[in-house]
Formats: C-alpha cells, structure tokens, sequence
C-alpha cells in the first residue's frame, strides 16, 4: 500500500498518512499480525470498547485505521493536563471495561480480551473520549495477567532512575488502588513475558526484580 507522510514511529512499526480521516501502521520487525489486531479491534468495538475504528488490509504487515486527534496519556501526564490520580483511575477503568467484553472462544467462557499492553502512551485523550491503541499482543485469558503487564510496565519506570520515576510511582499506586484484579499468578507470568520479550533492553530487564518487589508492596500488602 502506498503510504503518505510519517507522523511517527515505535519500537517496531511507523505510522503514515493516508488522508485526513486514517493512518498507516505498518510493521518494520514482522512480529505481528496486522489482520488479527485488526480483527480483534472490530470485536471489542462492537462490545462497545473505545479502540479505534478499523479498515480491513488483509495484509500482516500494515494495518489502516482512523485517525485520531489528541494527546497520549503519557503526554498529558508530562504536560500537567491530567493528575497521576486521575490517569490511574483511567487505565484501571480501561482494564475492567475490557474484562467485561466475552472472550472469543465460547469453549473456555472463564477467558477475556486481554491486550497486554495498556499503559498511558497506549491511551489517546480524544474529544470523543479515551482510545486504546496498539492491540498487537492481544490475547483471550485471565484478567489477571493483564493487570500484571500493566503493572510491570509502570513498576519498571517506577523503580528507574528518571524524572518520570516519581510519577510513574504515583501512578501505579493508583492504578493498584482501585482495586485491581491484580493475582499472584498474573503478576508473576507478566513479568517471564517481560523478561522474554525481545524488544526489551538490558536495562530494563534489570529493572523488572526490583519492579515486582515494588508491586508486591503496593498490591499484597
């Protein structure tokens, strides 16, 4: 697919313009799979679930979807536009409502959509609302391990020797204090599939003892 301008890059994809109205992400490493994000990000939007709208490629590499206006979460935190309160709150919010869409497979009706990766540069304040991006490691499961690898991610910020530490630190507290549906085994799996994945650096890898111990404090106290 022809693309337009690059509005800019993660990890492991770029997103372009096609119009006003959508985006390009196209997948640069060839991880994922665009067409199941995709398809995924249809079914919790039917649920009612704020992900962006969608338009189907057929492609694993790129994946089209609306445009959408407004900060991250992250930004808004680091500009002073929302408290840490208020933006854990959110993402708790975010998780439960999730939790709340059925899973996909009738066999196992324990299971939800778990996106595995909801932490604030994953949230875009719109004027319509809240909307969550990146479904790229979405998976059906356990609620509780999707409260772990949010909190992990947080926890490892947290516990890291930045300006954002502090925030980040205030930020899981309220997430942790909502209450979560944070387990045991959920914390512990989010943390092997932290260590495992491959776009983590050493650094942070280092960083995940100390992140769990400090989750612990928070959570099991």
């Amino acid at each position: 697919m022809t693309t337009g301008r690059l509005l800019g890059s993660g990890r492991s994809a770029d997103v372009y313009e096609v119009d006003e109205a959508w985006v390009l992400r196209r997948d640069r490493e060839g991880w994922g799979d665009a067409a199941a994000e995709g398809a995924v990000m249809a079914y919790v939007r039917r649920h009612g679930y704020p992900a962006p709208l969608v338009r189907p490629t057929g492609s694993r590499t790129d994946l089209v979807m609306e445009r959408l206006s407004g900060p991250t979460l992250l930004t808004a935190l680091t500009d002073g536009r929302i408290g840490v309160t208020e933006a854990g709150t959110l993402l708790a919010a975010l998780l439960r409502q999730l939790h709340a869409v059925p899973g996909r497979h009738p066999a196992d009706p324990g299971a939800r959509v778990l996106h595995l990766d909801l932490h604030p540069d994953n949230v875009m304040l719109t004027p319509d609302g809240p909307r969550v991006i990146d479904w790229s490691n979405t998976e059906d499961g356990d609620p509780g391990l999707d409260w772990g690898m949010s909190a992990v991610i947080l926890a490892q910020v947290a516990v890291d020797d930045t300006p954002l530490a502090h925030p980040a630190r205030a930020l899981l507290a309220a997430l942790l204090a909502d209450p979560s549906e944070l387990t045991e085994a959920g914390l512990t799996e989010a943390r092997r599939r932290r260590a495992a994945n491959p776009t983590m650096s050493r650094r942070e890898v280092e960083l995940l003892a100390p992140a769990e111990e400090l989750i612990r404090k928070l959570a099991f106290r």
